[in-house]
């Protein structure tokens, strides 16, 4: 059974950081493509990052240089660590899985994602 579980989630206050942890179990596959999505009330899911395989990661624009994913294969988790964060970061963050979803250049199409955690809320005040 696949499991992604994730944690971290809080409010905080402009300017402020949170970091997002993902532990994954289960999963059929080795080689794969983790990421975070988020969904604002409201609003579409948003690809955020993904890292693949081979430690390559993508961003959308409104995050690069302020948000960093990584992961800890040995821990079986994945990381989003959030800085200088704004109020329009707050949403409810995912984290996902698929085999092959973050290559091709569409790494920020939810549809492609085959795996999905429950999701922990970020809240960013001013």
């Amino acid at each position: 059974q696949v499991k992604l579980a994730e944690s971290g989630g809080g409010s905080v206050q402009t300017g402020g950081s949170l970091r997002l942890s993902c532990v994954r179990s289960g999963l059929p596959y080795a080689n794969l493509c983790m990421g975070w999505f988020r969904q604002a009330p409201g609003k579409e899911r948003e690809g955020v990052a993904v890292i693949d395989g081979e430690g390559r990661s993508s961003y959308a624009e409104s995050v690069k240089d302020r948000f960093t994913i990584s992961q800890d294969n040995a821990k079986n988790t994945l990381y989003l660590q959030l800085n200088s964060l704004k109020p329009e970061d707050t949403a409810m963050y995912y984290c996902v899985s698929d085999a092959a979803a973050c290559y091709g250049g569409t790494w920020y199409e939810a549809r492609f994602y085959n795996y999905w955690g429950q999701g922990t809320q970020v809240t960013v005040s001013s």
